[in-house]
């Protein structure tokens, strides 16, 4: 994410570490659900090396030149950044109109966000989510890179109000307490409830890495040289210091900041923190003169990665979403098949490596005029060139032409957020849940009684009618709401958007005491978070010993999904007012019927929810239609006993038993 600095004022150390940062990234994002749970962290290292890189090198021209010259520092950073930003947004944003659905939603604010480096405030504007599966923005990860450019165009400004100060430690110190105020307002803001996204995207909330590398920056200003220039070999326990610096990275990535205070489970911003402090004391022993730490870091394979790491950062993620939804119609956040995550991984290092050869370089040896005169000169060139020079550019035509196209054929929301809006807009049309509440207690399905010639097998049941149903639920019933209608018509359904279980035993308790609680109580909320037994004992002993009540499991990319169903079913055994509607079951192999998360169902899917659902409240009937002729057949045996033939009311003899 960071530019190298030039040869002369290279920093020891500095590559090494982008290196270990995109890593982290990479094997976060390409696969979701390994060892490396928080490796967004790898961002936070990004920004301390950015935060003390800039800052170093402005404080350089300033004591050689005596001034800052900010035009040639920002057409510096232009042409280190735009141009492989401009080939990952035009080709990624082709690719997309080519792969098409959920990917290209909100293209053209995406291009506009990285167009103009405000990309985190564009897409919190949009109220996208950096941890939602719900939202596949193509270039989420454009994020981190407005950060930094706000704080490229805004620091030079700011410097020389630093600089008024006097001395190192006192500019160091202005610089950490500014850092520690951007790191306990994203505390205070997450644990308030504050969206989490909102703190993670924010450049008031994630700015601490940042300023903790400007204040190092500052720290270390006079004493920061180039390695070759210093004799000797440096203390070995530098080297013990960043090994265990490095080595706490890695349990950070590995194991998040210890506490999360998102209700979301995010460890964020606690790990990031964290993540922070531990990159400034790798920085600062890398960089201090003859560091062994330093130049174990320089090593070939690391140097490689890390001078490419802006680019391999840019395009793993548009290109694992491609791949993703591509592949298996999903958002790479619910799951990147490995063998695709490692095809993905080999497209990005070869695609980062072309870009740094004949983009990125080019641009920043000769500066955009003078790669343009490059390429004019390569059109009159000698065939070879000439054809090179052509098809260099008639890609980039076709490459602005396909970005104009995905921007037009955007929809304006993704697959999940349709099914969700039909399910809305079905219940509407259907009227509140109170207009299709029957106004006196439960209703009561008629349960047929064995006629004179069937009294030796119980009867069928009655069939289910909708006027005998409440459901209550979350945005899964939400968007199967049409199915639930069309199958049992006359259904009460009350379903919300990320509805907790307990938020639906107060509705059900609400329905219970305002008599309007129907015979079968369907409760699917299970796909929220983890169910609580206590919650489902309300939900039973709200229905009371005369309704029925039907748990409808889940199916969702979610790591608590499976306790969830285990939980249902063993709340349900033993309970014969009580069954478990199989949901997953029904739908495991029919994956087709879901929204791209992989979790909503669409209008088949919403279908097969509601008869599901029927099937489990048939069976509930049956139930009750066998217990009843059961205990009719009990009677009338007893009867029987009681009741001789010819009723003399004497005992019967052997042969009448």
């Amino acid at each position: 994410m960071t530019a190298p600095p030039p040869r002369h004022a290279r920093i020891a150390g500095l590559d090494g570490l982008r290196a270990l940062a995109v890593g982290l990234v990479v094997v976060y994002h390409l696969f979701p659900g390994s060892w490396v749970s928080s490796g967004f962290v790898g961002v936070d290292v990004f920004f301390v090396i950015s935060g003390f890189l800039i800052t170093t090198l402005l404080l350089r021209e300033r004591a050689r030149d005596g001034r800052i010259a900010l035009r040639r520092f920002w057409a510096r950073r232009a042409r280190r950044l735009l141009p492989a930003l401009a080939a990952v947004v035009l080709v990624c944003a082709s690719l997309a109109w080519v792969v098409g659905g959920d990917v290209l939603v909100g293209m053209g604010p995406q291009v506009a966000g990285a167009a103009t480096f405000s990309y985190n405030w564009v897409s919190m504007a949009d109220g996208a989510s950096y941890f939602s599966s719900a939202d596949p923005e193509i270039f989420r990860n454009l994020w981190s890179l407005a950060v930094e450019e706000q704080f490229y165009v805004l620091w030079p400004l700011l410097l020389p109000l630093f600089l008024l100060l006097r001395g190192r430690v006192l500019r160091a110190g202005a610089a950490a307490i500014l850092a520690a105020a951007s790191a306990a307002w994203a505390v205070t803001s997450v644990a308030g409830g504050a969206d989490i996204t909102r703190v993670y995207f924010g450049t008031d909330t994630h700015a601490f890495g940042l300023l903790a590398g400007v204040a190092l920056a500052f720290g270390m200003h006079g004493l920061v040289v180039r390695r070759a220039s210093v004799a000797g070999v440096g203390p070995a326990w530098g080297l013990v210091i960043g090994t265990a610096a490095l080595g706490g990275l890695v349990v950070t990535a590995v194991v998040g900041g210890g506490v999360a205070l998102g209700g979301d489970g995010t460890t964020f911003p606690l790990s990031s923190i964290v993540a922070s402090g531990l990159t400034v004391v790798a920085i600062a022993v890398a960089a201090w003169p003859a560091s062994w730490f330093g130049r174990a870091l320089e090593i070939r394979p690391l140097r490689w990665v890390g001078e490419r790491s802006y680019g391999i950062y840019l395009w793993h993620w548009p290109l694992v979403v491609l791949a993703t939804a591509g592949a298996t119609g999903a958002s790479a956040d619910i799951s990147v098949p490995v063998l695709l995550g490692i095809a993905v991984l080999i497209a990005t290092l070869l695609a980062a490596a072309l870009s740094y050869r004949f983009i990125e370089q080019p641009v920043r040896r000769a500066g955009f005029r003078g790669a343009a005169r490059g390429l004019r000169r390569a059109l009159t060139a000698r065939p070879s060139r000439r054809l090179a020079a052509f098809g260099a550019l008639a890609l980039a035509l076709a490459a602005v032409g396909g970005t104009t196209a995905a921007v037009a054929a955007a929809p304006d929301e993704t697959s999940s957020q349709a099914a969700v809006d039909a399910g809305r807009d079905a219940l509407a049309g259907a009227g509140s849940p109170a207009d299709r509440t029957p106004p006196t207690g439960p209703a009561t399905t008629p349960s047929p009684t064995a006629g004179p010639g069937d009294r030796t097998r119980p009867p069928a049941p009655a069939p289910v009618d909708g006027s005998t149903v409440s459901a209550v639920g979350d945005s899964v019933m939400l968007a199967s709401a049409p199915g639930l209608l069309e199958e049992l018509p006359g259904i009460q359904v009350d379903a919300e958007v990320s509805r907790s279980l307990w938020a639906g035993t107060r509705i059900i308790e609400d329905l219970a005491a305002a008599g309007t609680l129907r015979e079968f109580v369907v409760v699917a909320l299970g796909t929220n978070g983890p169910v609580d037994a206590e919650a489902l004992q309300r939900i039973v002993d709200a229905a009371g010993s005369e309704r029925y009540v039907i748990l409808v499991n889940a199916f969702a990319p979610r790591d608590w999904i499976p306790g969830v169903n285990s939980g249902l079913a063993s709340f349900a055994a033993g309970r014969p007012r009580v069954i478990v509607a199989d949901w997953a079951g029904a739908v495991e192999n029919r994956t087709d019927l879901l929204a791209g998360d992989r979790i909503h169902p669409g209008a088949a899917g919403g279908r097969l929810f509601a008869t599901t659902v029927e099937s489990a409240i048939e069976r509930v009937a049956t139930r009750r239609a066998t217990a009843e002729w059961a205990a009719a057949r009990a009677q009338e045996g007893l009867l029987d006993v009681l009741t001789p033939a010819g009723g003399s009311g004497e005992a019967p003899g052997p042969s009448d038993q």
